[in-house]
């Protein structure tokens, strides 16, 4: 059995905590951010991790930045084996790397060395990428270049969104964990170094990324719609309103109208681009209901209606 400390914060780092919890290892404290403001009240709310932390009796430690004297002492008295990082959203120093006697391991979502960064399960889906999964792997200063000790490897299905592989990965890097842990424990996890001629990098997402620019490819646009959902979720404009684009398909077809045109508005909800045609399957106006085209379709006069 090992001590161990979590670190997490988001909804993703909960199947991982959960785990640990579930583990015979004992969780003796959990380090998530701050609260902060949520909602239409703007009310500060407890991180999913906090929650989930505070449900099971688990001390929860908030630190600002991790640098103060007094959290570094309070950090080094848990006396842990090892701390399990997973979308923590902290630069932790050398200093914290080196307290727990094991050191800090994290659960990336992405096939490291590929994606390391803020959002590798949305820059996969939008680069086209096959296939994704979860890494576990040593902490160092340097972000996300870490020794390699597990890999979980999985599809990304044809249609699937970012919200979607982002629920599956959770599960997935739970999972990894598991059987990495007992290695990890008996000191036997001989990590392998990433190659970093195979390095890319996964930019934290842009609220300006959302907007479609239609000249693009119809199959370039569908995985942005993917990529970006739930978060920006893909938009356009629609008679001077923001259309948000939740679902999307690319289908073949040749036009000659302008990119960003509406070609078809009977049947399907098809929208002329650069090289074949955007399908949209689910649009959001604003004040309104998330709505399947068709539905849309029967309120909205749309043909030959310009986006963009």
């Amino acid at each position: 059995m090992m001590r161990v400390i979590f670190a997490g914060t988001p909804e993703f780092a909960v199947p991982v905590l959960q785990m640990l919890i579930n583990s015979e290892h004992d969780v003796c404290a959990v380090y998530t951010q701050p609260d902060r403001p949520a909602g239409r009240g703007r009310k500060l709310a407890p991180s999913p991790v906090k929650v989930l932390a505070e449900s099971s009796g688990i001390p929860v430690h908030q630190p600002e930045n991790f640098k103060a004297p007094d959290d570094l002492a309070q950090l080094a008295a848990l006396n842990a084996d090892l701390m399990v990082v997973v979308a923590y959203g902290l630069i932790l120093s050398q200093t914290v790397l080196d307290t727990p006697k094991l050191g800090c391991i994290n659960v990336h979502a992405s096939l490291l060395p590929r994606w390391r960064g803020a959002a590798p399960i949305q820059r996969a889906i939008m680069a086209g990428d096959e296939k994704t999964g979860v890494t576990i792997m040593r902490m160092v200063r340097q972000l996300d270049a870490g020794d390699m000790l597990h890999k979980e490897v999985c599809d990304i299905g044809a249609g699937e969104s970012a919200s979607e592989l982002h629920d599956r990965l959770s599960q997935l890097g739970a999972l990894g964990l598991a059987k990495v842990l007992p290695t990890i424990e008996a000191g036997a996890a001989d990590g392998e170094k990433q190659d970093e001629s195979l390095v890319t990098y996964a930019e934290k997402l842009a609220k300006a990324e959302a907007v479609i620019d239609w000249s693009l490819p119809a199959e370039v646009l569908a995985r942005k719609v993917r990529g970006l959902n739930a978060w920006p979720v893909a938009q356009t404009l629609h008679r001077d309103q923001v259309l948000r684009i939740w679902q999307a398909e690319a289908v073949a077809g040749n036009n000659r109208l302008p990119p960003g045109t509406v070609v078809e508005a009977g049947k399907h909800l098809d929208v002329a681009t650069g090289q074949g045609l955007l399908r949209l399957l689910e649009v959001q106006l604003p004040g309104g209901k998330r709505l399947p085209a068709t539905a849309f379709l029967s309120a909205h006069a749309m043909h030959n209606a310009k986006l963009g």
